[in-house]
């Protein structure tokens, strides 16, 4: 046998007809000269890893704050699971990995120091100025506040990944153009509806399937890492996870394969089998839905998503997250912690909105010409930037004192 011979052709590439092809992709904004060395798809996904807000990341809370240690999840190694699971299901669906891996790798870029916390903080600052929806800020970091390039602001992404990046979870409207479920209360966010009077990013329909396979790929990646995280910290144990049907199944198996396993190889098998299970099913369950679609406008209008979980893993699903927001998500340490992060927002927004002379000079520059509105959303946009560090060390310069976060 020869040693570059292929012995498994299972792993080979093929595009799907219902696969997104950059070569047909509906361009970029501002119009640029294609690269002969990389599909369209592909810039995106490199330009997003080199993004100042892609770094950031790096230094900003999925659950758990920096100082409780090295090995929890931070937005970047979420981002990072998130996009090997997307770009896995990507490949054996025929989809196009590297628009399913861009939008995976831009998918929390919009989100505010100290996780869903400084979030909801900022959304409830900014309340009466639009609120803030980390999804709309992600629209408006790649579109507008990223500062990179000479010919234009953002990244001047494709299409496609712009939206990928703002209907991955869904349409924002419905077929009489009212907000969905998500939005019903308050509308839209601004951002995304300024953006898509210039770039019609068709906010009723589905995304594409190669965006599905990024949301997904969150939600497998979420269940996976949040149990692995929060056995480490000690917030409940692998007998209490017994509770869940589909993981007592899974524990049950490694068990009866290594009695006596020790702890730490125990919660790595079960969170190997915990993304292996979902991966496969949404395989199955997407082969069966996509099956006769041919071209990525069917997927569009299908009217329904079709990289999902069948109703049993659906359910799997349903019932880990039901454990983990009152064991993990709203356990005593960890909402002590959010009520901490949640006043250094607080105190940020307040104390620059009323002396914006505080902000650099990027950031306050021309300021005064503003109405309301855009002032106190320009002081979101810096806060927002913040990682978690720097958030701790700007309270610590205005303020005389900050929460240790413990």
């Amino acid at each position: 046998m020869r040693v570059n011979e292929p012995t498994d052709r299972r792993f080979d590439r093929r595009r799907a007809a219902y696969a997104s092809d950059p070569a047909e992709c509906r361009g970029r904004l501002v119009p640029e000269a294609t690269s002969p060395t990389r599909s369209e798809f592909q810039r995106d996904r490199d330009r997003i890893i080199h993004s100042t807000a892609f770094r950031r990341l790096k230094h900003k809370t999925q659950v758990f704050v920096h100082h409780e240690g090295d090995h929890y999840r931070t937005r970047l190694t979420h981002t990072i699971e998130v996009s090997q699971i997307a770009r896995a299901l990507a490949r054996a669906l025929g989809l196009d990995e590297d628009l399913a891996e861009a939008l995976a790798l831009s998918h929390d870029l919009g989100h505010t120091p100290f996780g869903h916390t400084g979030e909801d903080a900022l959304d409830a600052c900014m309340r009466p100025w639009g609120g803030f929806d980390h999804n709309a800020q992600a629209l408006r970091i790649v579109t507008r506040l990223e500062r990179r390039y000479a010919d234009f602001d953002g990244l001047n992404l494709t299409w496609e990944t712009l939206e990928g990046l703002v209907k991955h979870n869904g349409p924002l409207l419905d077929a009489a153009g009212r907000p969905t479920a998500r939005y019903a209360a308050r509308g839209v966010p601004g951002a995304i509806i300024e953006h898509d009077a210039e770039n019609a990013l068709d906010l009723a329909g589905h995304a594409s399937a190669e965006a599905q396979c990024a949301a997904i790929a969150d939600d497998i990646a979420y269940d996976a890492h949040d149990l692995d995280d929060g056995l480490r910290a000690g917030l409940f144990s692998l007998d209490d996870l017994r509770a869940v049907p589909f993981l007592a199944e899974l524990l049950d198996e490694i068990g009866a394969k290594w009695p006596g396993l020790e702890q730490v190889r125990v919660i790595h098998e079960l969170g190997r089998r915990v993304i292996t299970r979902f991966v496969e099913d949404v395989i199955r369950e997407s082969e069966t839905r996509l099956a006769g679609m041919q071209s990525a406008g069917e997927v569009r209008a299908a009217g329904r998503p079709v990289v999902t979980f069948s109703p049993a893993m659906e359910e799997a699903d349903r019932t880990i997250k039901a454990f983990l927001f009152p064991n993990m998500y709203r356990h005593a340490s960890v909402v002590a912690v959010r009520k901490q992060a949640d006043q250094v927002v607080r105190d940020l927004f307040e104390a620059l909105c009323a002396a914006p002379e505080l902000l650099p000079a990027e950031w306050s520059e021309g300021l005064a010409g503003l109405d309301e509105t855009r002032r106190r959303r320009r002081t979101a946009d810096y806060i927002a930037g913040m990682t978690d560090r720097f958030a701790l060390e700007e309270h610590r310069r205005l303020f005389d004192e900050t929460p240790l976060l413990r």
